[in-house]
């Protein structure tokens, strides 16, 4: 980073040559981390993690956001006291083809499929 004040905020994140598939696709089991990446994938912006309305306390919306960043999924960095959240998509793709649309896609069938039974 290059502005002094928030080089002791940067977050750590896997290069690109070390995410693995299995630690996607543990980050992405979870339904809460999965509506993260499906938002961030429909909003294709970054967003902070108060635009998320997620149903859990701040400890456990903390915790998700940490386990998609440590996997790889998401990128999150400091803009001000913001802190931001994107998709990894590039190394996604780069690293799985297909995997992440055929997964949001699968996502967005289910999705559809309990609103039905519901």
């Amino acid at each position: 980073m290059t502005d002094t004040a928030t080089a002791g905020r940067a977050l750590p994140h896997p290069e690109r040559e070390q995410i693995r598939l299995e630690s996607v696709l543990h980050a992405l089991s979870d339904p809460m981390r999965l509506q993260i990446v499906r938002e961030l994938a429909l909003r294709e912006a970054e967003l902070t993690c108060s635009q998320f309305d997620l149903p859990v306390t701040k400890s456990t919306s903390t915790h998700h956001f940490r386990v998609l960043r440590e996997s790889g999924v998401i990128r999150q960095v400091y803009r001000g006291t913001a802190k931001m959240n994107g998709l990894r998509r590039d190394d996604l793709d780069g690293l799985f083809p297909g995997l992440l649309d055929s997964l949001l896609t699968a996502a967005d069938r289910q999705s559809g499929r309990l609103r039905a039974d519901g």
